[in-house]
């Protein structure tokens, strides 16, 4: 039997010791965004710093002005081994609506469906702690199995990556000689499909911006001042009109500055993968036409196109019956998702130029303090490490893995690359259904074994050099 062989075999004969490791993690709830969940926060980074340090690492708890990191080395592979640094996350989004949850949302539930699958059902099921074990268990199984290191490793897990990662950057910062490595492995993606994997080489960056709009001093009667009154929220409703020709494209001046043709090979790779229109909106209970820019398929402006949504919208009276009011003031909120070369802080001051100058007389914006600006990430496919991921996901899987793009932003890769100049290795097991985010989000167990195989395969393959 081979020396990954044996370390496959382990991991099938561990299955459920790793589910239950899992599974405690699971139980802890570490919500970063409510401050009563501090201390749970900190009992999530004790555990897996206690985890990782029973593994042989050496693992500390370091704190930050809000949640604490942990961060683990192993360091005896030798000097001409490779470095990488692996990255999670152990915190979670807030449960609410709990009544939606059909179980508990930190009692781990197995439940098999109809199709004879297995899940776990808790949140952070799959994102990240799912994930994060995946990887995690798969390096128990090289070293318990061969007593070696196969590779130069750092761990750094986050406890604020659902809350904006206030602490991550300037940590990067203080830290960046101690964590700088040859690549970084994340795991926080999805498959493709239930049966095929995939590495995430498309990440769009964002920006995020609010613009409050003030009228009069007060609120007014309506019937008294409605007519030579500029409402708020007339004002508001043509602003986010305005940012849109006839043909989706958004108006502010220079948003599509940077953004590239997409190679004719990718746009036919792509639609080879058979996710036309019609089944994407139905996944959401909607039929074609699909919005946005004319000329592009769904999937192309969900991985390579860049978007400005309208996340909100308020003003004046929005409780039951009737009150007839000008209001005083009225408030939009936008993100933007960018790709290629796209400059988000001229997008957000494009935004505010639109604005200011499309107020009428007399009226005042003001906008709120800035928000997280990234801007997108494209990992070179041909990179070794890709290239290595790549041969190791098709052996596990019988499949060739999707090099796919995310529609979604995860800032921590363009701070890998921007504060230690290291590209990212992004492989995810999640599925499109693990309602993340939602109540009664889950984790097919298959998905959390094969996992674990997978990171196996790759563990050995970065540390043999392929």
């Amino acid at each position: 039997m081979s020396r990954l062989d044996a370390i496959l075999e382990a991991i099938d004969r561990t299955r459920d010791a790793s589910m239950q490791r899992w599974c405690e993690l699971l139980r802890i709830p570490s919500i970063s965004a409510d401050p009563a969940h501090a201390a749970d926060c900190r009992r999530a980074a004790e555990y897996m710093a206690d985890l990782l340090s029973g593994m042989g690492l050496d693992a500390s708890v370091r704190d930050t002005p809000g949640h604490p990191m942990v961060v683990a080395h192993m360091n005896g592979a030798g000097p001409d081994a490779p470095r990488v640094l692996f990255y999670g996350h152990y915190d979670v989004q807030p449960v609410d609506p709990l009544e939606e949850w059909r179980t508990a949302p930190f009692e781990p539930a197995l439940i098999t469906g109809e199709d004879g699958r297995e899940r776990v059902f808790a949140r952070g099921a799959c994102d990240d702690k799912g994930q994060l074990m995946t990887f995690v268990e798969a390096l128990r199984a090289h070293l318990e199995t061969t007593g070696g290191q196969p590779l130069n490793l750092t761990v750094l897990l986050e406890g604020e990556e659902e809350s904006g990662s206030p602490s991550l950057d300037p940590f990067l910062k203080e830290n960046a000689d101690e964590l700088r490595a040859d690549i970084a492995l994340i795991c926080d993606t999805n498959q493709w499909d239930a049966e095929t994997p995939a590495i995430t080489t498309r990440l769009r960056g964002m920006v995020h911006d609010e613009a409050i709009v003030t009228g009069p001093r007060v609120d007014l009667h309506s019937g008294l001042y409605g007519g030579p009154v500029h409402n708020p929220n007339h004002v508001v409703a043509r602003l986010v009109a305005g940012l849109w020709d006839a043909q989706g494209r958004v108006t502010l001046d220079g948003f599509y500055d940077g953004v590239h043709d997409l190679p004719e090979d990718t746009r036919r790779a792509w639609a080879a993968l058979g996710l036309d229109d019609e089944t994407l909106l139905a996944e959401v209970g909607l039929v074609p036409p699909a919005a946005g820019e004319e000329g592009f398929t769904a999937l192309e402006k969900i991985w390579a196109r860049p978007t400005l949504e309208v996340n909100g919208i308020s003003g004046g009276y929005t409780g039951p019956g009737a009150k007839t009011v000008i209001p005083r003031e009225a408030f939009f909120k936008i993100s933007c998702r960018l790709v290629d070369e796209q400059d988000p802080y001229a997008i957000r001051e494009a935004f505010r130029s639109y604005v200011r100058e499309n107020l009428p007389a007399g009226m005042q914006v003001r906008f709120a303090e800035e928000g997280g600006a990234s801007p997108a990430v494209h990992v070179p496919e041909d990179l070794p490490a890709v290239r290595a991921a790549a041969r190791c996901l098709a052996e596990e899987w019988g499949r060739e893995p999707v090099m796919m793009g995310c529609g979604g932003s995860i800032p921590v890769v363009r701070l890998f690359k921007d504060i230690l100049d290291m590209d990212s290795l992004l492989v995810g097991f999640g599925l499109p259904d693990d309602a993340i985010h939602s109540p009664n989000e889950k984790y097919d167990v298959r998905s959390f074994h094969k996992g674990i195989r997978s990171w196996a395969r790759i563990i050995k393959a970065i540390g043999n050099g392929a």
